[in-house]
């Protein structure tokens, strides 16, 4: 007689649900984990702006960025806790909702985007390297970098930044192919030291001219004509900026929270969030308009002060400190691209191919694809507007977000067969049709739709920073009024 085998070709040992023992992250970890979203040369750039380059009250500028942050705050609670719960990353959650093979194949979207930025990144993070390394060669002999192997090129990359390139590549892939045990400690490295750093570099630009730059951090202080309409506007913008950037990592946290001991650390964690927020705002804001201080620029020509820390260091000509700071960026770069790039595609592609790849093969291949996005990324995809393509496809993320949040707590009501979930068997609870949940993707598409009418429509253009909400709503919204028919 012939047993009929359950069928668990699904399972994938760096994907399946985490051993209760192993949850050992807590709302430390978690604090680790939201400051390296926030320790960016990017978010550096947007939150100094927003301060100190627009016309804008210091008040409302905080407002809307408390605003922003709680609203993340408040989506990674909701994402959070089902991963944390049931000890799953973000693409096995996804099966629950839209099928076994809706999720191998929605999820594999969202790996592909995490690819895609992470070569992006990678190539902006062999810049520092290159830097590094010229310094070096200058400190050694400073006729070296004139030679004429120096001065040959191949797409748009002489052999110091095609080692620089390398170099990037292979240290993340050596580093990000360990375990999520070492990514732990790679987080909390990163963010102890990257704050450490910060500080350090605020304490030399106050030391540097206390008075001076102490009053000039005062004197952006105001408070007038806060109680007015006009404000309205650009709080709900300013909030919007902010949520934009982190909903990156939002639809894909559960990658993460999988590993957080209780509900109550992932709270306590997540609210770190906002005080991540407030100090990296001060110590930003402080160190601009200090370095502007001391590098005697007119603090009321606000459009040109300098926002962005490369330009920064690059002003001060001070070899060891552009050292220094290359060095604090390396390792903030290199964590970002982690959390934000390298662990969802990870994840994605073990689901993708759950019987053929594991945590090294993984590796390989973002690595590989990573390669060949980096090297054509300055001579080609630069100049084809590539960005709005890969914005038009992450308008998914806000959707699928939408439709897991209604599906867990509204249609399930929060349970779950976790022996299902990896089981593509037909009797299996999330078989659905041929292993597709077609109402889930059919509110998937209609909130794709609305979210990306945002990038391509240009009456529509000024609502872009709040796509991700815009689709959020209507798949979920949808959603939920199908699964009550």
């Amino acid at each position: 007689m012939i047993q009929n085998k359950p069928k668990n070709n699904l399972i994938n040992w760096e994907i399946v649900s985490v051993n209760p023992n192993d949850k050992k992250w807590n709302w430390v970890d978690l604090f680790c984990f939201w400051g390296i979203n926030i320790q960016s040369i990017i978010a550096f750039s947007l939150i100094t702006s927003l301060y100190l380059v627009y016309d804008l009250s210091i008040t409302v500028v905080f407002l809307g960025s408390l605003i922003g942050s709680f609203f993340v705050y408040f989506f990674a609670n909701l994402i959070g806790k089902p991963s944390q719960k049931h000890g799953i990353p973000f693409p096995v959650l996804l099966r629950t909702s839209l099928g076994f093979k809706g999720a191998k194949y929605f999820a594999l979207i969202r790996g592909l985007v995490g690819v895609f930025m992470f070569g992006i990144q990678t190539y902006f993070l062999s810049k520092a390297f290159s830097y590094l390394i010229r310094i070096f060669i200058f400190s050694i002999d400073n006729t070296i970098i004139d030679q004429d192997i120096f001065l040959i090129f191949l797409l748009g990359l002489n052999i110091i930044d095609w080692v620089s390139f390398i170099i990037a590549l292979l240290l993340q892939a050596f580093l990000f192919s360990k375990s999520h045990k070492f990514n732990k400690l790679l987080i909390n490295f990163s963010a102890t030291t990257v704050y450490l750093g910060i500080i350090s570099f605020f304490l030399i630009v106050i030391l540097s001219d206390f008075e001076h730059v102490t009053s000039a951090f005062i004197d952006i202080f105001t408070y007038n004509n806060f109680f007015i309409k006009t404000n309205i506007g650009p709080i709900i913008s300013i909030a919007g900026s902010i949520f934009a950037y982190f909903s990156i990592v939002l639809l894909s946290y559960g990658d993460f929270s999988r590993y957080v001991k209780n509900e109550n650390e992932l709270k306590k964690g997540n609210l770190s969030l906002i005080l991540n927020l407030i100090v990296f705002s001060f110590l930003a804001v402080f160190i601009v308009i200090g370095a502007d201080v001391i590098l005697n620029k007119n603090l009321e020509n606000m459009e040109r002060i300098l926002t962005n820390p490369t330009d920064i260091i690059g002003k001060f000509d001070n070899i060891l400190i552009t050292a220094i700071v290359l060095f604090f960026i390396i390792v903030a770069s290199t964590s970002t691209n982690l959390i934000a790039n390298f662990v969802p595609a990870q994840n994605s592609l073990l689901n993708f191919l759950p019987n053929k790849l594991n945590l090294k093969s993984a590796t390989l291949v973002i690595a590989i694809l990573g390669f060949i996005i980096g090297i054509f990324w300055l001579p080609l995809l630069s100049k084809i507007g590539i960005f709005s393509f890969v914005d038009t496809v992450a308008s998914f993320f806000g959707p699928i977000f939408g439709i897991m949040v209604i599906d867990y707590y509204l249609v399930k009501k929060e349970n779950l067969n976790n022996k299902d979930i990896f089981s593509s068997d037909i009797n299996s609870a999330y078989y659905y049709s041929n292993g597709w949940h077609t109402k889930a993707v059919y509110c998937l598409l209609i909130g794709f739709i609305f979210a990306a009418g945002t990038i391509w429509n240009e009456n529509l253009m000024y609502l872009q920073a709040y796509s991700w909400i815009i689709g959020a709503f209507i798949s979920s919204l949808t959603y939920y009024l199908l699964s009550n028919k």
